[in-house]
């Protein structure tokens, strides 16, 4: 076997059985199609390695495993809870936010503050001077 005959048979062959190959388990793999279904695609991906293959790999839907279907829901509910969440940090800086502008109290924001971090609320300075 010359050099160039190792080359096609890793670089062009090898690749192209692998797809073959994933074809194939991919077909039994559908809960989407029927046994009748099933039996057509492997016969034509059999008795048609290189062609049978592309074809079936072009006219495949997407989501026909569940696997995959759970990649999509997990792919498509990512950015909205990604983006819906705060951070404990950027929870504490709107709190602070509030404060400085006056909309919460100097009790509201520690006993905020205390919820995010879970801690006793810290009484201030004020309130133990004026009880």
């Amino acid at each position: 076997m010359s050099f160039w005959d190792f080359f096609f048979l890793f670089l062009i062959f090898v690749p192209l059985l692998l797809v073959w190959w994933s074809a194939l388990i991919d077909i039994f793999r559908r809960d989407d199609l029927s046994g009748a279904t099933t039996a057509l695609w492997v016969a034509v991906v059999i008795l048609l390695p290189f062609f049978g293959t592309l074809v079936y790999l072009v006219l495949r839907r997407p989501g026909a495993t569940p696997q995959e279907r759970y990649a999509m829901d997990a792919a498509q509910n990512a950015p909205a809870v990604a983006s819906t969440t705060e951070t404990r940090t950027q929870q504490l800086a709107t709190l602070a936010d509030l404060h400085d502008r006056g909309k919460l109290t100097d009790t509201e924001f520690e006993s905020e503050k205390a919820k995010l971090l879970g801690t006793a609320p810290s009484v201030p300075a004020q309130a133990r001077t004026a009880g």
